[in-house]
């Protein structure tokens, strides 16, 4: 009798083990996904300038904005800000302040990206926002690109006049200086990468040798 229970048990066992792995997943897949390698994405990733009148899913715009949130910056300080824009008046309004953003008016969604002053360092290193911002940047436009998005970086700061407007059209308070637009959307256009690869950019060791 102690047999037979001990081998009922034991069939239980792996019947048990078999069944949760058919049915209750573990939330491993094998399955491919469409999102590319990260040397991909950098390798073809392109400005876009012109969208299709698809929304961008509200779950896409948040990886993105984690993406970009996920840069390297001085001393952790995360000196940045950034605004969604998805309102068509608003939209159009920077496109007609902006000289190089037009496209603003065609595209569904931009990000704004700004430098938050009240998180900058002091002293010599107060100006890092902008290369914390920057890096900023590159992670939301190569996201973007690996979402299947087109977007492209127009430029504010330095240039004040560009900064005043912006300032004034999205209500920024002064600490929050906006680096750059950037556009993006669905591409409705075909733009094959540059290929930028130059050797003769790039020293060994010391400046007098080349690579």
């Amino acid at each position: 009798m102690k047999r037979i229970l001990f081998i009922f048990l034991a069939v239980w066992f792996v019947f048990s083990v078999v069944l949760g792995i058919f049915y209750f997943p573990t939330g491993k897949s094998d399955a491919p996904t469409n999102e590319m390698s990260v040397l991909d994405a950098i390798y073809t990733r392109t400005s876009i300038r012109s969208y299709t009148d698809k929304a961008v899913e509200p779950e896409k715009i948040e990886q993105i904005l984690r993406a970009g949130m996920s840069a390297p910056t001085a001393r952790n300080q995360q000196p940045w800000a950034f605004v969604v824009i998805d309102d068509k008046a608003v939209m159009t309004q920077l496109a007609d302040s902006l000289p190089y953003a037009k496209m603003l008016a065609s595209a569904p969604v931009a990000i704004v990206v700004c430098g938050d002053l009240s998180k900058a360092l002091e002293g010599e290193g107060a100006t890092y926002w902008i290369q914390d911002a920057s890096a900023a940047t590159e992670n939301i436009l190569l996201a973007a690109h690996g979402l299947g998005l087109g977007a492209v970086w127009t430029g504010a700061y330095p240039v004040m006049a560009r900064v005043k407007t912006i300032r004034h059209i999205l209500g920024l308070p002064s600490q929050i200086i906006p680096l750059n637009v950037i556009p993006m959307g669905y591409p409705d256009e075909i733009s094959a990468p540059k290929d930028k690869w130059k050797r003769e950019n790039v020293r060994k060791n010391n400046w007098a040798n080349a690579y």
